[in-house]
């Protein structure tokens, strides 16, 4: 009693120090113009990671600003630790801007892209981005805050350095520009075809470049990073031609043929090389406007200009804005909330838009788009995507999306399946982009997606290739350690890093396919992947109470440290937090960590204690901005951890912690993300604990009940129904769920089905400032 006094005061004390403004912000209010509550700048400082360009819903192109170039390697070829601030380009704290950039990851903890850096500058001509060789000033301009907007679909900034006001908007795959330029001879457009988010000197594969008349560019970069061979095409359109362009190469030529006889730096219509960057010059009135329209395809030029055609076929930039604008309007009202107060209602309806900012379409206007196998392939009865971040986003993203994006959900899991059958390693997607696999983190979690697709009947997918594929996947013994665990029952930890983690991630993802195979009626499959789900048991140390790497002998590992984030068999993560991940079987670990009281203890305490630095300074991942003891919000695999109260038989715990964490690791500035957004997963969890429950355990139709920080909420679901949650004396002071009722009926339990919500209609939720048993 005494410590759950503790945590109610530091709750009462945390709460108070975040601003609120006490309007009440009503349902009829916000009708039609949700964009209006969407802060992009939200997340874009410290580690959130999140771009404030312009983009449209889950859209190819990603418009938004570079305020530094951090190469990704210092010249002694040791790591730059400050590159990982800008894996979306974009750091808030920034007073500087080098141009915009047309793709960005939103929220990733590594990054890529950054393609095709264009800057418009006046004045002699700088192509240099932040430093010129004599050590003058590069093509950069200063900015500040108080010039610079950010709504869905747009983004504003004055260019100091230049009095240039640039404007962004964007349709699905083109970029949309709008440059207002003072009067002056010597305006230029700047395309940086070196830049690249995460650069290194060898990134740049090759770039090329045609002018195909006064006012037309083609081209395409093919570059080696995250994605080892990434291919983007593109086309632009200047509304204005240009009266001269050129190019300066950066490039030590050793060979380039009967090339050599032309002067190619200047006004000649082709440019090539590993790192180039082109300029367009122009003369303009004071207040002039250039404009250019900057589309993308991974197929070819010639897609990329059928994009522009097709999607932007005027020069009417506010049509643009606006009809981007009415599209993010529709995404965003798939949920109507009432708030308490305003800052709530910015920081859910920004976490919406942020969970629609990935995964991207990924095809052309026809179809069109680059496999895996990097050959030329069209979508047929599908929408392709990519960007899968499956080790984060299969926890709650996707379930979201089975419940207000069913049918982008179906087009996603399609897109997996066509990956599969263009992997040579006849595998899903691990870590996907760009027509390439990345092979970041660890398990293979598709098969958690899709398990939790078929058990809630999503999509029309083919489930009997769907379960091929996932155990074909789970079959690749040389696959990260996969071999050993077919062997051993667990992954040795002599043999592999993160041996526990992919112990328990591998068993999760064994029990995702047992239950497709169940659905399928494939009994021996089942069977087999069932067996496999247990072998979380073998990495468990019933002496220490911890999982704990165990070597290849049988033994484990003498010396271990639970508290270690580094080295001790976890991957971004330690034993007291990574060790509770058994969503398949919950009861089951409780029962084995010391049956419920035990646990709950256990539970208290990872909440209560501190940790010291010395355990997490090893992880960029891991901050203390995303830390309550030694319980992580900041990173992902720990976001089920204040759910697992509900099956401890504390139930009051969970509504408590996840308000908290409601209340303090999310906010509705550019400071209110507490950790990576990892490609929507962070704002996800937001999403679904403000609106009362939470999937514990994806790939099962059932979500863990916590406290529901909306007043009202309106969900549109895509069977022509909706769903209405309402809570009754809801308040800042009143976080504790009293009773609960599905369609008038009350509920004794601290768990909704699927069908539940699915069906539609109400749940209404009444609170209390004191925990009553349901």
């Amino acid at each position: 009693m005494k410590k759950l006094s503790i945590f109610l005061l530091s709750f009462i004390i945390l709460n108070s120090c975040k601003e609120k403004h006490e309007k009440i912000i009503t349902l009829k209010e916000s009708k039609n113009n949700f964009t209006s509550f969407v802060n992009p700048f939200i997340g874009t400082s410290k580690m959130g990671h999140v771009f404030p360009g312009a983009t449209a819903p889950f859209g190819m192109v990603q418009l938004s600003p570079q305020t530094n170039f951090e190469a990704m390697f210092d010249s002694d070829s040791n790591y730059n630790s400050e590159t990982y601030r800008y894996c979306a380009g974009y750091q808030y704290r920034d007073s500087t801007i080098i141009g915009f950039a047309h793709t960005n990851f939103s929220g990733t903890g590594h990054s890529d892209l950054g393609d095709f850096l264009i800057m418009p500058t006046t004045g002699t001509l700088v192509l240099d981005p932040m430093q010129t060789k004599n050590g003058g000033k590069g093509f950069y301009s200063s900015f500040k805050h108080a010039k610079e907007e950010a709504m869905p679909g747009y983004y504003k900034v004055d260019l100091d350095s230049y009095g240039i006001k640039a404007e962004l908007t964007a349709s699905t795959r083109v970029g949309f520009h709008q440059y207002t330029f003072p009067k002056t001879d010597d305006a230029h457009i700047i395309l940086d075809m070196v830049y690249n988010v995460y650069h290194h000197n060898n990134k740049n594969v090759w770039t090329f470049l045609r002018v195909e008349n006064d006012s037309t560019i083609t081209g395409y970069r093919q570059t080696k990073g995250w994605a080892r061979d990434k291919k983007v095409f593109f086309a632009a359109k200047f509304s204005k031609p240009f009266k001269s362009y050129g190019h300066i190469k950066y490039d030590k030529v050793a060979y380039d043929g009967f090339y050599r006889r032309f002067n190619q730096d200047k006004n000649f219509p082709e440019m090539a090389g590993k790192n180039l960057r082109a300029y367009f010059n122009f003369n303009t009135q004071d207040g002039e406007k250039i404009k250019i329209k900057f589309a993308l395809s991974s197929v070819s030029s010639y897609g990329a200009m059928k994009n522009l055609e097709t999607e932007i076929p005027h020069w009417n930039f506010n049509k643009t804005q606006q009809e981007t604008n009415a599209n993010w309007n529709k995404e965003l009202s798939k949920i109507e909330v009432e708030t308490l107060n305003e800052d709530d209602k910015i920081i859910f309806y920004t976490a919406l838009y942020h969970t629609n900012l990935s995964p991207i379409i990924y095809e052309d206007v026809n179809g069109q788009y680059r496999g895996l196998d990097q050959n030329i392939h069209s979508s047929n009865g599908f929408t392709n995507y990519t960007i899968f971040s499956l080790w984060d986003t299969y926890r709650a993203l996707h379930p979201l999306f089975n419940i207000i994006q069913p049918k982008r959900n179906n087009d996603m899991i399609k897109s997996m399946l066509a990956h599969y059958d263009e992997s040579v390693h006849n595998m899903l997607p691990i870590w996907s982009h760009y027509a390439n696999e990345n092979w970041c983190m660890i398990g293979y979690h598709a098969t958690s997606v899709i398990a939790d697709a078929m058990l809630k009947n999503i999509g029309d997918f083919d489930h009997d290739r769907a379960l091929k594929a996932a155990v074909n996947t789970a079959s690749v013994r040389y696959f990260d350690g996969l071999g050993d665990y077919i062997d051993y029952h667990f992954v040795p930890d002599d043999k592999s890093h993160s041996s526990v983690s992919k112990t328990l991630e591998f068993a999760y993802n064994d029990w995702c396919i047992s239950q497709m195979a169940n659905l399928n009626g494939e009994k021996s499959i089942e069977e087999n992947f069932f067996k496999r789900s247990e072998y979380y048991k073998n990495v468990y140390d019933s002496t220490i109470g911890f999982m704990r790497p165990k070597l290849s002998n049988g033994t484990f590992r003498k010396n271990f440290e639970p508290m270690n984030t580094h080295g001790q068999g976890f991957i971004e993560g330690n034993a007291w937090n990574y060790g509770l991940y058994v969503p398949q079987n919950i009861k089951k670990m409780i029962q084995m960590m010391g049956g419920k009281e035990l646990f709950t203890n256990r539970l208290d305490s990872l909440f209560n204690m501190q940790i010291e630095d010395k355990y997490i300074e090893q992880h960029e991942d891991i901050t203390r901005d995303g830390i309550i003891g030694n319980y992580v919000h900041g990173n992902e695999p720990g976001h089920h951890i204040p759910y697992l109260y509900n099956f401890s038989g504390h139930p009051e715990k969970t509504q408590e912690r996840v308000r908290m964490i409601l209340d303090t690791m999310y906010g509705p500035r550019p400071n209110g993300l507490c950790g990576n957004d990892d490609a929507g997963q962070m704002s996800a969890w937001y999403i679904f604990s403000s609106l009362g429950f939470y999937p514990v355990t994806p790939g099962s139709k059932v979500y863990a009940i916590g406290s529901p920080l909306v007043k009202e909420a309106i969900i549109k679901l895509s069977n022509n129904k909706s769903l209405t949650i309402k809570t009754i004396n809801q308040s800042e002071k009143n976080i504790f769920v009293k009773s609960i009722s599905v369609n008038g009926e009350k509920i004794n339990s601290n768990f909704l089905s699927h069908e539940q919500i699915m069906n539609g209609k109400k749940i209404v939720f009444e609170m209390s400032s004191k925990h009553v048993n349901l």
